[in-house]
């Protein structure tokens, strides 16, 4: 391990970071409000840390970023995260907000990992910078810090697929252009095109300023809002609608976006329904988008059925019920976490069935987390495989995926392999983190749900928290537990457990 050339790799995310913190200060000016103070702070600590790092590190022959090893690009992805929420934490700090570093460190890496828990009590009382910077770090956090690194800092891009491997949400990562620079810039720009609509389309219900925090919110699959009451505070369909299509649209595999926009651009150069049709079969080959889509469907109107014969929803009308249902469960299945009505007063079958999608979580490749559906499209046919050679000891099965997985790509044995020790490592991390946050005397089923949550990066520990309450009340050393989850759950595990194996420490 060459820990000059990650500390130096980390500076860089710590300028990054610190940089994008004048964003916030735009509104914290208009506002005139004292967090102004707090965030020029927290940027001149954020580059004076940065730069001292580089004088640190210093510069050799043999520790330049363009010679990343798998060890080097581990520890770079997983202390960048760490990095990132420990410079990203001052403003809540500083301005005195929380009163702890500890809260302020749970609340900067529940944004970058796209968590959205919160020890917020009343957000609303937050100044508009501050709750900027909260979505920002979200937003920042969805697509990775990393990706925009490879897009805005080209002596990163030298050797960057390690990089991006150790980082991107999924069992197979994939570049969809040749060039790993040109692949960040690709997917940053679908990433800042759908951010774009949201904000369009929610401002004609919403201020500006709501509009974009909650567009930076839905697309990044964060659930941070700017009101106590998430959603449900604007009390309206359309808003509720948009949200739905949006978190829909995230949960989905950024390929199959870039597909569709390369489908496109070809508008011009062909018949549309040919184009049109070329397109979507490149899409339909996705065995993950159609399993997305079905499992959302078919979860929404169960959740439905549930809601027209729950005492508490049945005198709902059926319009209601129907958006409700749509709502959470894409809330929920792409870990976005945003809340439109009280589900914790809902029925047993209901709140359960939304942790179950909470457990499978979004699209390889999306700003989602859980374990993907990809992964359980391929442990479904690894247990059909051994079920077909329980039931025939003496055939020969051949080896092989059983079809295309996500992004057109056939599966291996290889994936397979990985997608079950994947599900191994999912489940020892969440046992044992189980076990740690029970010793703190909490009941049993707020501790599978807190560790689930933070887990899967969905944020609101569903079923056993009243929904918008905060973590305010849990111990300090539960909130470090449930920080190392979110940030396993958001880098799949690997980095964040590679980081505590003195293997990778080795020289």
């Amino acid at each position: 391990m060459r820990l000059r050339v990650v500390a130096r790799c980390c500076a860089l995310i710590s300028v990054v970071v610190s940089l994008c913190m004048a964003c916030p200060v735009v509104w914290s000016v208009i506002d005139g409000s004292e967090d102004f103070t707090a965030f020029t702070f927290s940027i001149s600590l954020g580059l004076t840390v940065s730069y001292a790092f580089f004088r640190i590190a210093g510069e050799t022959g043999d520790d330049r970023p363009d010679r990343l090893g798998i060890r080097e690009a581990v520890a770079v992805v997983a202390l960048s995260w760490i990095t990132a929420a420990a410079i990203g934490a001052l403003p809540y700090y500083v301005s005195d907000l929380l009163p702890s570093y500890t809260d302020a460190f749970f609340e900067a890496m529940s944004g970058f990992t796209t968590t959205g828990a919160t020890v917020l009590s009343d957000v609303e009382a937050v100044p508009r910078g501050l709750l900027f910077w909260r979505v920002m770090t979200q937003w920042l956090g969805g697509m990775g810090i990393i990706v925009l690194s490879l897009a805005v800092l080209p002596f990163l891009g030298i050797n960057g697929m390690e990089l991006y491997k150790a980082e991107s949400p999924g069992p197979t990562p994939s570049k969809v252009t040749p060039r790993m620079r040109q692949t960040a810039l690709w997917l940053w720009g679908v990433y800042v095109l759908l951010t774009a609509l949201a904000t369009v389309f929610l401002s004609f219900e919403m201020g500006f300023f709501d509009a974009l925090a909650h567009a930076l919110s839905t697309i990044a699959t964060g659930g941070f809002s700017t009101k106590n009451a998430s959603i449900a505070a604007y009390n309206s369909p359309y808003v509720e609608w948009v949200v739905t299509v949006f978190m829909f649209l995230s949960g989905l595999n950024f390929s199959v976006h870039f597909l569709f926009l390369m489908g496109f651009t070809r508008f011009s150069e062909g018949h549309l329904v040919r184009v049109a049709r070329e397109t979507w079969g490149k899409i339909g080959q996705d065995s993950e988008c159609k399993a997305y889509v079905w499992v959302v469907a078919v979860s929404a109107f169960a959740l439905f059925a549930s809601l027209l014969l729950s005492p508490v929803t049945r005198f709902w009308s059926a319009e209601q019920s129907f958006r409700a249902s749509f709502f959470q469960v894409a809330s929920v299945v792409s870990t976005t976490g945003f809340i439109a009505e009280h589900h914790s007063v809902w029925l047993p079958f209901a709140r359960v069935l939304l942790i179950i999608l909470m457990f499978i979580g979004a699209c390889a490749g999306s700003t989602g987390g859980g374990i993907k559906i990809v992964r359980a499209i391929g442990l479904m046919r690894l247990f059909r495989s051994e079920t077909v050679a329980l039931l025939h000891p003496r055939s020969v099965l051949v080896a092989r995926g059983g079809g295309r997985l996500s992004n057109g790509r056939r599966s291996s044995g290889a994936a397979t392999s990985s997608m079950a020790a994947f599900f191994v490592a999912y489940l020892l991390i969440f046992f044992a983190s189980s076990l740690l946050v029970s010793a703190f005397d909490i009941d049993t089923g707020t501790v599978f749900s807190l560790v689930l949550s933070a887990l899967s990066n969905v944020g609101p520990a569903l079923g056993f928290m009243p929904p918008g309450d905060s973590y305010a009340h849990m111990p300090g050393a539960v909130k470090w537990i449930l920080g190392f989850c979110m940030l396993a759950g958001r880098l799949e595990l690997y980095p964040a457990l590679l980081l505590l194996s003195p293997a990778t420490w080795r020289r």
